[in-house]
């Protein structure tokens, strides 16, 4: 299985949903643009979100055992996805990258 790294290429926040449906809470997303972690044997890397890995893991699964052009060849490097967690309040966006 090949190693991944996982760089935090996007972090959005919508205010507006935040003040219209949040609770307010301290600290929801710790995740900054341009974090890197890396993924080994397809494990969650150590200080990554547990929730964002929920969203991430099935695609870096499938780069890590190798497979190429996900998804219809979409991306222009096919070793690569960009996925974003499922907050819809404060998503981010990841760049997966198989290394080989």
């Amino acid at each position: 299985m090949l190693d991944c790294k996982i760089t935090v290429v996007k972090v959005i926040c919508h205010e507006d949903l935040k003040r219209l449906y949040e609770n307010h809470i301290e600290n929801a997303c710790f995740m900054k643009e341009g974090d890197v972690f890396l993924s080994k044997n397809g494990q969650i890397p150590f200080g990554f979100c547990a929730e964002a890995w929920k969203s991430v893991q099935p695609v870096l699964i499938e780069l890590a055992s190798g497979k190429v052009g996900l998804y219809d060849n979409w991306m222009k490097n096919e070793r690569t996805a960009v996925v974003s967690c499922n907050d819809g309040i404060r998503p981010v966006s990841f760049l997966i990258e198989a290394i080989v």
